[in-house]
């Protein structure tokens, strides 16, 4: 990833992707493919199609940097200077950023600030010394250049903007309501994110609540009006904050309950000169995103969450007896890098217990040990959780906030607010809604893009799109890209409700409209509402009621689609996210410059980042002396799975409850060098970090892996445990000594040996290591990926990106050293089929069956090492795309832009029967000619029309190339060919490759 990568507040539903919210301002990035983590530029639409608008991604700001000095941090500084005591924080105890020790070596970092200033003829903009120790400045290239090889200097950074593409985004519920609007549904769930729920599961009569902790967010502000923070409280002993007052933010909003406010512009001024319009130089939010994390983690109990009119029931912040800090660092939902560093530096100075990060970069950290990251760790040793968003690229690989000192948190599907669109033809499809629908009257609907201009965007409602006379009193179905602008723009045109369709991708979620809304979120439904809408071009109707049938509660709670998972693409050995918690449809505070409302339901992983820094708090007010890695240990040993998966990549370590967490037996906390010393690293392996998971991105399959983790009783007992391994099937497991008795404080060491048994190469084994007691049950978290010759840092399921060649050749690039023998099957020609599909529709969206679709079966047989469906067509003007389902599943899909040819390969596919549906996407007629190629390649057949050259030793890492010289006559057909290695006596699936 370049420096230029935006950093984006992770409410939106995809980086970059548009705003959902009831202000959100469009922007047009391309979708992501949520199945199978590929990108694709085009949207199906009933007329033809149309590629997505795009918008340059915000990038470095030119000549702005952050520098790194190499000496540590107040946090963290350990002594070693003559003359400056230590002022790092023994375990246990708190910082003490003013004592005599910290305010004279901060005299000396800023001294030796000013010299490396000096030498280069500069000035900052702004220096850090509490948990970051350097300074924001403006530099030529040439200076930068210059800078970072100076032996004071440890990095220098392009400065980045951050961006907060979700400013008021789809609403998410921050603490589950204990009631519903009428026609809610709730799925019941293991999270615990009310207050309430936290708080009954505890039996003793100290404070449960969060009291005397401070939570600090690092956002776009707060509005302090709301009901939410309506409460005078004494600030908690030894707070060190301030309330940062203007004629916007008048120091009596400062209560309490809202012990500090500070804001931070000087990068954003430095870099655009002036705020957004409708900013306030000031800690108030004019955003919402702020007041939404921050009532989410902390807000006080409200009865009525009061929308437009409409109650949304009972809410409660997690820790609603906690302070809120707030540290503004968002102007118009975008900030500066320099002014996040200010507000971590000020957030530790001031002693927050507690940070909530809802802010992250679009499409993943790009680079280890960022400056923010660096702060964070300062933050860590100085003995502050941080938990921060994991991001909504909905991509395996894609994560935000990596760093194994901080909590990173995905988003859950906990509730459904079920809604049926029921079609003129008795057809009923249960989506969701969380609008009032006052009527099952049944009325007129159109496809947008048959009520405006395609140019200007009909079929996703884009605002001056549609012709008010083809809309009026109707109700409109429109493609999901912008879903406030489509709704506003059919309600502006005349028309009585929408129907929001998903034609790609699985993301769940809702806005409150206060227009009569129901989103579908599946492909499925998308193509049951186009085939009828097709079907009744002149006299379809629909109605629109609150309820359904509950099948939309199946398998939650469930991973939110639009959640970013693993494995982290910048460090080999992390299991990313930690955790996962309620994100969608959540219901907060927010500031009243969210279209008047003073609660919201948002949706992102902004929003399950504050449900665990609430319970952080709930976790230090019962337990002050434990570290943030016992917290987050706590909280991950004892998650519990969700519903829709148990894979580490997906789920982390799972749903967090507190009541569990307040009494997890054993905590696996990281020491203070093993994180230092990651920080430090070129290229950061954390497997060996004291961890409470394991992650193996790319181990050595041909050789064992061996591993220590440290184990501490924070019990008030002697227990026994015993290990014993759930799941990982395929790999060997041992853990030495299997049984410990661990004393109270005490800690135990184990060897954990891991070995790859039958697992299958380049794939992901999960499961888990369970450490069970009479009383405890602590478990630690496990993914591994034996590497044979393709390296990937995200989760390979359903992709065969680099197990493929062409033209004879392919390369291979191996998990392994040692001596290399290979054989391949020699080739199978590609058998093609002339075929023929019908269709009345240029365009449209797919569904097995539907309209311009046509489906051929394929039978695999056991012991195939590939399958390679593939179409093409003479035609130019036509655009195919190819969809392999498998037992009524969709295992793969191809669709390239605009044109026929495409391509599924599936290596070592499951035997059985397969469907590939090719759907003409694109077409000049109705009756639409193509061929379909199908490869079937057997795993151990010998046809010896192909000789292959190999090398005869590997290294790991390295790249050599394999060549298959055809041998006798060869048809004038595409063929393809699986070849095979042995390195001593372990054998590794080569690539397939193809003659063409």
């Amino acid at each position: 990833m370049a420096v230029a990568s935006a950093i984006t507040v992770f409410a939106t539903i995809f980086s970059g992707l548009g705003n959902f919210g009831p202000a959100a301002a469009q922007t047009g990035t391309p979708l992501p493919d949520l199945k199978l983590g590929q990108y694709d530029h085009d949207r199906p639409s009933l007329t033809g199609g149309g590629a997505l608008r795009t918008a340059a991604q915000p990038g470095t700001v030119k000549g702005q940097y952050v520098v790194r000095l190499r000496e540590a941090p107040v946090t963290s500084y350990t002594g070693g200077v003559k003359g400056l005591a230590a002022t790092r924080p023994a375990a246990g105890q708190e910082l003490q950023p003013h004592s005599a020790a910290a305010e004279k070596y901060r005299q000396h970092l800023g001294d030796a600030q000013r010299d490396v200033l000096g030498d280069f003829g500069v000035r900052a903009q702004r220096t850090y010394t509490t948990a970051f120790n350097g300074f924001a400045v403006k530099l030529t290239g040439a200076q930068a250049g210059k800078l970072s090889k100076d032996p004071r200097v440890a990095a220098v950074t392009p400065a980045r903007l951050v961006k907060a593409d979700a400013a008021t985004t789809p609403t998410t519920q921050a603490a589950q309501p204990t009631a519903q609007a009428p026609g809610r549904t709730a799925a019941r769930t293991a999270t615990t994110a009310t207050a309430t729920a936290t708080t009954t599961t505890t039996t003793t009569t100290k404070p449960v609540h969060g009291s005397n902790v401070v939570v600090g967010v690092i956002d776009t502000g707060i509005w302090p009006e709301s009901a939410s923070f309506a409460a005078t409280m004494a600030a908690p002993a030894g707070w060190r904050g301030t309330c940062q007052s203007s004629k916007d933010f008048p120091a009596t909003a400062c209560n309490g309950k809202i012990v500090g406010a500070r804001y931070f512009a000087d990068g954003w001024l430095s870099a655009h000169g002036s705020l957004p319009d409708g900013e306030s130089l000031s800690p108030r939010d004019m955003n919402g995103h702020g007041t939404h994390t921050a009532s989410t983690a902390a807000g006080l109990p409200v009865k009525h969450a009061m929308v437009l009119g409409h109650d949304y029931g009972a809410i409660s912040g997690v820790a609603p007896d906690a302070r809120i800090a707030v540290y503004k660092a968002l102007w118009g939902g975008s900030g500066m890098d320099a002014d996040i560093i200010a507000a971590i530096d000020a957030a530790v100075a001031d002693g927050v217990q507690v940070i909530n990060y809802s802010i992250g970069t679009a499409m993943g950290d790009y680079q280890p040990n960022s400056p923010i990251g660096n702060a964070f760790l300062n933050a860590y040793l100085a003995g502050v959780f941080v938990a921060a968003s994991a991001g909504n690229d909905g991509m395996s690989g894609m994560i935000s906030n990596a760093e194994p000192w901080v909590t990173t948190v995905g988003a859950t599907v906990e509730r459904s607010h079920e809604a049926t669109v029921r079609l003129g033809d008795g057809t009923r499809i249960v989506g969701t809604s969380m609008d009032q629908l006052p009527s099952r009257r049944s009325t007129p609907i159109v496809f947008a893009d048959q009520a405006g201009s395609l140019e200007d965007g009909a079929q996703y409602c884009w605002s001056g799109s549609l012709d008010p006379a083809k809309v009026k009193g109707k109700i409109v179905a429109c493609d999901f890209i912008d879903s406030v602008d489509a709704v506003a723009t059919v309600k502006a045109a005349g028309g009585v409700g929408v129907v929001l369709f998903q034609s790609t991708g699985n993301v769940r979620l809702n806005v409150i409209y206060d227009f009569p809304t129901v989103y579908l979120w599946s492909a499925e439904q998308a193509g049951k509402l186009f085939n009828y809408l097709w079907a009744h071009r002149t006299d379809g109707t629909a109605s629109l009621a609150q309820g359904g049938d509950g099948s939309s509660l199946v398998g939650l709670p469930s991973v939110a689609g639009l959640s970013s998972y693993g494995p982290d693409q910048t460090h080999t050995g992390l299991q990313k996210p930690d955790l996962v918690a309620d994100g969608i449809d959540v219901v907060a505070a927010v500031s009243p410059m969210d279209g008047g409302r003073l609660f919201d339901a948002y949706s992102g992983t902004s929003m399950a980042a504050p449900h665990v820094a609430g319970m952080a708090a709930l976790l230090r007010t019962r337990h002050p002396k434990w570290s943030p890695g016992a917290t987050a240990s706590a909280l991950r040993t004892t998650a519990t799975d969700t519903r829709g998966t148990t894979n580490p990549l997906r789920q982390g370590s799972g749903l967090p409850r507190t009541s569990s967490a307040d009494d997890p037996g054993l905590v696996i906390e990281p020491s203070a060098a093993e994180l230092t010393g990651f920080a430090a690293a070129a290229t950061p392996d954390g497997k060996e970090i004291n961890l409470p998971s394991i992650a193996l991105r790319e181990y050595d399959g041909t050789k064992p892996v061996q591993l220590t983790r440290r184990l501490t009783n924070v019990g008030t007992r002697t227990e026994t445990y015993t290990a014993h391994v759930d799941g990982l099937a395929g790999m060997k497991v041992t853990v030495s000594p299997r049984t410990i008795s661990v004393k109270p404080g005490a800690t135990a060491k184990v060897t954990i040996t891991l070995e790859r048994g039958t697992a299958t190469w380049d794939r992901y084994t999960t499961g888990s290591l369970v450490f069970s007691s009479a009383k405890h049950r602590v478990r630690l978290t496990v993914a591994g990926r034996p590497w044979g010759f393709t390296p990937r840092p995200y989760d390979d399921t359903g992709i065969e990106f680099g197990r493929t060649g062409g033209q004879g050749q392919g390369f291979l690039e191996p998990g392994f050293t040692g001596p290399l023998a290979g054989r391949t099957t020699g080739y199978t020609p590609v058998t093609w089929t002339d075929k023929k599909l019908t269709t009345t529709v240029s365009g449209g969206v797919f569904s097995p069956g539907g309209v311009g679709t046509q489906g051929t079966r394929i039978v695999v047989p056991r012991g195939s090492a590939g399958l390679v469906v593939q179409t093409a067509s003479d035609d130019p003007g036509t655009n195919l795309d190819l969809y392999l389902y498998k037992d009524g599943k969709l295992v793969d899909r191809s669709w390239a832009s605009w044109h026929s040819s495409e391509r599924s390969v599936r290596f070592f596919p499951e035997p059985g029967v397969y469907t590939a549906y090719v759907h003409a996407q694109t077409a000049t007629s109705s009756d639409v000619p193509y061929r379909l190629g199908v490869t079937v390649i057997p795993e151990n057949a010998d046809r010896r029309n192909a000789t292959m050259t190999t090398p005869a030793r590997v290294e790991r890492g390295g790249s050599s190339q394999v060549t298959l010289d055809p041998v006798g006559p060869q048809p004038d057909v595409e063929q393809w060919a699986y070849t095979e290695f042995r390195t001593g006596r372990t054998v590794v699936p080569g690539l397939l490759i193809s003659s063409r």
